[in-house]
């Protein structure tokens, strides 16, 4: 029986309960936000190549944060260099490099490790997994340290004690069993807002358990994407808690810290920490998205200016347009550097031609003129197309 167990007197915040019931009403409104904005960022059509860009843009977040977190000192520019196969490094730092690959392999693993268990339960075997690919030909593990193996010797770290080792075989799988136990979870919720709370706790256990003699923290993190990915949250929402926790990389220890030396509440204010950070994470998303579909929206609001006006003056008319969408303002001598386009478009012609053309631009309602003399597109009009509500 548990209760026999050396883990309860060590470690008695090992539950694997956590009091719902009590927690600050802030966790439900922000768990619902985080179900709302999923499920928008879910529903809202890319380009192809607009969607890639996002995808590869948050996994380099992802897998820069899980890494960095752990000391890796490669930048997010290098990540995404690396994942791109991009970035040699010299013999002493490539086992950086090895670090962010592990990762990355990991991550693409994740849709082959669900359709081969044809369900997308955690078990101790899809857990112990992870930490093989974690830690696969990483040449600074410990000799007593086997990839993918639970323990068999106590682990301290930053003054953590773990669990005894040989409580950590039966701590593996009651997490897996609590996982997928019905009566441990708030009846009625939705399957990804379900999914975000068994995420959080499946890290925040195997923070605690440290089952493993290295790569934990790695491991931890690459659940909590296996259990998003596996309720269908897209893949670059699914990256956003490591990003979260390396941004607040101090309070992230902390947190881990707190919840297990502050009773009953502490797993729920640790939930709470984890929910903010997604929700926001997601509003910056949304706003990435945003920009994206304005991008085609002007795009086709600038075409149907243009539609009956044929011939070579305003065709340039129109890919001066829509150059400017999201540009900023740009000076008039800056134009015809826009885009190779329309630098082709303008040839030798003067800057005279340039001005013309902003001019009529101006008067059409395309662009708009800043204080300081410059020029932007009037992406102002986008705010027409939108449904009408009071203004506050």
């Amino acid at each position: 029986m548990p209760e026999d167990r050396p883990y309860t007197r060590s470690h008695p915040f090992l539950t694997f309960e956590v009091p719902f019931g009590e927690g600050d009403p802030m966790i439900w409104m922000l768990l619902g936000e985080a179900q709302s904005k999923c499920d928008h960022i879910a529903r809202t059509p890319l380009l192809p190549g607009v969607r890639q860009e996002m995808e590869k843009l948050y996994l380099a977040k992802g897998v820069n944060a899980t890494t960095a977190i752990e000391g890796n000192t490669l930048s997010e520019e290098e990540v995404r260099k690396r994942l791109d196969g991009e970035l040699p490094l010299p013999r002493s730092r490539e086992y950086l490099g090895q670090e962010v690959d592990n990762i990355h392999r990991a991550v693409g693993r994740i849709p082959e490790l669900l359709a081969a268990q044809g369900h997308t339960d955690v078990t101790p075997q899809i857990i112990c997994e992870y930490n093989r690919l974690v830690l696969e030909g990483l040449n600074d593990v410990a000799n007593d340290i086997v990839p993918g193996e639970i323990r068999k010797h106590g682990v301290e770290v930053g003054g953590y004690v773990g669990p005894p080792h040989e409580d950590c075989h039966f701590l593996v799988e009651r997490l897996c069993e609590w996982l997928r136990s019905p009566g441990g979870w708030p009846q009625g919720l939705d399957g990804i807002s379900e999914a975000l709370l068994k995420a959080v706790f499946a890290h925040l256990y195997l923070a605690w358990i440290h089952p493993f003699g290295d790569g934990n923290g790695r491991t931890a993190r690459l659940i909590e994407v296996h259990i998003l990915a596996g309720a269908g949250v897209p893949r670059p929402v699914a990256h956003l808690l490591s990003n979260h926790y390396n941004q607040t990389r101090s309070m992230y220890y902390q947190q881990l810290e707190r919840a297990q030396r502050t009773g009953r509440s502490g797993p729920l204010e640790f939930l709470r920490y984890a929910l903010q950070g997604m929700v926001d994470g997601m509003k910056d998303q949304l706003e990435w998205v945003r920009g994206q579909v304005n991008a085609l929206t002007w795009m086709q609001f600038v075409y149907a200016a243009f539609h009956d006006k044929p011939g070579t003056v305003e065709n340039r008319r129109r890919e001066v347009a829509l150059a400017l969408m999201g540009r900023g303002a740009v000076a008039a001598k800056d134009i015809r550097t826009l885009t190779p386009e329309v630098a082709q478009k303008y040839g030798d012609r003067g800057d005279r031609a340039v001005v013309r053309d902003l001019k009529i631009l101006e008067d059409e309602e395309l662009v708009v003129r800043t204080e300081d003399g410059k020029w932007r597109g009037n992406l102002d009009l986008l705010e027409r197309l939108l449904p009408a509500r009071a203004v506050r």
